[in-house]
């Protein structure tokens, strides 16, 4: 990766610009031509390091959304996994290192349907699901500086009821919800799929950013892609009073790209406090582990670090289902 495809993927992963021409006012400030953003991007995209480009929603405030695990024989994995990321409601599918060793999250345009989702894949597959959705949030941005391996934890924003969207707002969503395509006028396109002007959707998608729907909006990297191969979810189970204290100074500490609180589920997950970690390689990220246990006093509680293995699937979440796309 050169200085200038590393600056496109690092500097605008939050605060994309919100104009009708965006890869031109990027190419403004960074002294090129706005051919040479797009085709960057689009290069950057088919070679896998980008994502996408486009919102980050707070989890629930639009849809409903869960973390996921099943307990799968080893010589069913290939194929339960893949029965569970042929699910739309799926947006990431991850092997990891325990005997819970399959992990995903699902997002649905609301509780029941998510619900339904997960139902229909544990009768599919069967075996049962365990559901852990969130309680808690200390840091959840998806944000990741490429020179430091993470973007500390910002302070809340306002809001954190569900948000009631008009038929409009459903629509903007549906035609976001894929990542903005990378042409010369974005929004004006993503206006046009969602049925409104093309102010109308910049100004709804400030809007959103202002209260907090929209947790951040830019450029969605991928770490494997990016030479950050150690990708570890770390859980502690911590007395529930010290929780939140303990969640907040984790979000803060260097190495940390999310941290948040969820349930335990007797007799089969006894961890409340979940961080990941992602590193170069295996070494770092339990050295950060060891690091981090001592800094907070937390070393004498039981945890686990569970090291992905393989990525199924992984995209951004689908909060407005495919047949009800306008």
């Amino acid at each position: 990766m050169n200085d200038f495809e590393f600056r496109l993927l690092n500097d605008y992963q939050r605060d994309f610009p919100l104009c009708a021409e965006p890869f031109a006012e990027i190419a403004r400030r960074l002294g090129a031509s706005a051919d040479a953003v797009m085709d960057a991007y689009a290069r950057l995209q088919a070679g896998g390091a980008l994502s996408r480009i486009g919102a980050v929603f707070s989890v629930n405030r639009v849809g409903a959304s869960t973390l996921a695990a099943m307990r799968v024989p080893e010589g069913r994995l290939d194929e339960v996994a893949e029965r569970v990321s042929s699910h739309a409601e799926v947006n990431h599918n991850y092997e990891r290192e325990h005997e819970w060793n399959l992990w995903f999250v699902a997002t649905a345009p609301d509780a029941g349907r998510l619900a339904a989702a997960l139902e229909a894949i544990g009768h599919e597959c069967g075996l049962p699901v365990m559901r852990l959705p969130l309680e808690e949030e200390f840091h959840i941005d998806l944000g990741f500086d490429l020179r430091d391996g993470w973007v500390p934890a910002r302070g809340a924003r306002p809001g954190t009821a569900p948000v009631r969207l008009n038929e409009h707002e459903r629509a903007l969503i549906a035609a976001l919800q894929h990542g903005l395509p990378i042409v010369a006028r974005p929004y004006s396109e993503v206006a046009a799929r969602a049925g409104v002007a093309e102010s109308e959707a910049i100004a709804a998608i400030g809007g959103w950013l202002a209260d907090g729907v929209i947790k951040r909006f830019g450029v969605v990297v991928r770490h494997h892609e990016l030479g950050y191969g150690a990708n570890a979810m770390v859980v502690w189970d911590v007395p529930d009073g010290e929780v939140a204290h303990i969640g907040r100074r984790l979000a803060q500490s260097e190495g940390v790209t999310l941290c948040y609180r969820r349930p335990r589920v007797p007799s089969r997950w006894a961890y409340n406090l979940f961080c990941m970690i992602h590193g170069r390689d295996r070494d770092a990220v339990l050295r950060q582990v060891e690091a981090l246990s001592k800094r907070w006093a937390i070393a004498g509680y039981p945890h686990e670090v569970l090291f992905s293995r393989r990525r199924f699937k992984q995209r951004g979440a689908r909060y407005v289902a495919e047949t009800e796309q306008l």
